[in-house]
């Protein structure tokens, strides 16, 4: 049997308007289907609570109610009859939520806004909380796919297409600066529903590179160089994001040392780049050198060294 709508919205029947929407909104949100999917007992309490606002939530149809000029289901009744000063329910009753029952246009309240911390999107233009009441017309339900993209589609962004199990594939666009987890939302590409079509959810993913990798905000790479380059200086081919570019090497150059290479690292969500440091790795031929060989056991006899152990 329908309630007292002030008793289905916790309410006493000296509530401001303001104090039954508060207690409308609190509610409403906490059963909302589309915040507990397939619970049928929290999709009937939200109807109740529709349409107990649908009462008196508004000022014509909360005045007729407790004149009880109006039953449980916003009709006119009868001076003394059901829903009358007489009625158990100390007069009237409440609304199923029908749009425009019991006269009066309903009360003006914007759902985009109530539900948007649920939903995350809009309702739709000019919904109402009677849209909600005998029957409510969700959106369809949001898609997710895992996307992965290379360290340089998140540097500089592109496009890629996505598949989805149900067969359909979309095409994604990757924005400047993509980050590890970021989601993207397409509106309108989800399932359908009566409500619209859902949205699709696409996490990206950033494939580990074979040359750079991330520590925190910086870009990394080992760069490794010759002994006589280390020994002496030289320049050398360096590999980036962009393209080859030609570095530097100082002169008494060791493994572990650090070399910026500025601008050529990742980008931030507003196309800024940061810095690619190379980290030099002295590497000895794979082929073994008889002349090296010798030079080194000369030194090692003539001129003992002994690297600093950290």
């Amino acid at each position: 049997m329908a309630r007292d709508p002030y008793t289905e919205l916790g309410v006493s029947r000296t509530a401001t308007a303001a104090e039954i929407r508060k207690a409308f909104h609190k509610l409403a949100k906490a059963h909302h289907p589309d915040t507990n999917p397939g619970d049928k007992k929290s999709e009937e309490r939200f109807k109740q609570v529709t349409a107990a606002f649908d009462i008196i939530g508004d000022v014509d149809k909360r005045k007729k109610f407790d004149a009880g000029e109006i039953d449980v289901d916003g009709r006119e009744t009868a001076r003394g009859g059901f829903g009358g000063s007489g009625s158990p329910f100390g007069g009237g009753g409440f609304n199923r939520g029908r749009p425009g029952a019991g006269g009066g246009d309903g009360p003006e309240i914007d759902l985009n806004d109530l539900f948007g911390d649920i939903l995350g999107r809009n309702r739709g233009a000019g919904a109402g909380a009677g849209s909600f009441g005998g029957g409510f017309s969700p959106k369809g339900a949001d898609v997710r796919a895992r996307l992965d993209i290379d360290l340089e589609e998140a540097i500089k962004g592109g496009k890629k297409r996505v598949a989805f199990s149900d067969g359909r594939t979309i095409d994604v666009t990757i924005p400047v600066g993509a980050q590890e987890g970021q989601t993207l939302r397409l509106k309108g590409q989800g399932s359908p529903g009566r409500g619209g079509q859902g949205d699709a959810l696409i996490e990206l993913a950033i494939k580990p590179h074979p040359i750079y990798r991330r520590e925190a905000d910086t870009l990394v790479m080992d760069l490794p160089i010759s002994v006589p380059d280390a020994v002496l200086g030289g320049k050398v081919e360096a590999p980036t994001p962009d393209g080859p570019v030609t570095l530097s090497i100082p002169k008494g150059s060791n493994t572990g040392a650090k070399l910026r290479l500025k601008g050529r690292g990742l980008s931030d969500g507003k196309g800024k780049r940061g810095d690619l440091f190379a980290r030099l790795v002295v590497t000895l031929p794979e082929t073994p050198d008889a002349e090296l060989e010798q030079f080194a056991e000369t030194w090692r006899t003539q001129r003992p060294y002994a690297p600093k152990r950290r």
